[in-house]
């Protein structure tokens, strides 16, 4: 039997610009609490705050635990899912030999993954769905932050 708190989380990145006002977003939901977390950087792109809000929604968990994340980039969900171990077993260079990008947050990322028993499931951006609708509002207050 698992005794690791379940938690559900959503998270989202936005940027005005890329580069440009960046801002993300989480909601996190275990049991009755729902936590919701957002920040911001005045230069940035898409990609960095798309990884920051899985990174920053992992380090708020006090203990490990079972974490299913919705997230709707393409991005960090190929990152985790398909090209993360080729870039560990590469010395973080990509297939072409290049420097993977982002690198400082792929490495927070998977930091973070290896606390807790982690699940990824994509969910279509702006389509609905009520958890990333929020984290796409607390991602854009994340922007307005920075303004």
């Amino acid at each position: 039997m698992n005794d690791k708190p379940i938690v559900e989380m959503w998270t989202d990145g936005a940027c005005k610009g890329n580069p440009g006002l960046g801002g993300w977003g989480a909601l996190l939901k275990s049991g009755g609490h729902t936590k919701e977390l957002y920040g911001g950087e005045e230069v940035t792109t898409n990609n960095r705050m798309e990884l920051t809000a899985v990174v920053e929604a992992l380090r708020a968990l006090k203990q490990p635990s079972a974490v299913t994340v919705h997230t709707d980039s393409s991005y960090v969900m190929n990152g985790m899912k398909t090209w993360i171990a080729g870039w560990k077993r590469n010395g973080w260079m990509t297939s072409a030999k290049k420097p993977v990008k982002n690198v400082d947050l792929w490495q927070a990322l998977d930091a973070e993954v290896a606390r807790h028993q982690v699940g990824w499931v994509w969910v279509k951006g702006h389509a609905g769905d009520p958890g990333n609708e929020r984290a796409d509002a607390l991602a854009n207050l994340g922007v307005d932050s920075v303004r």
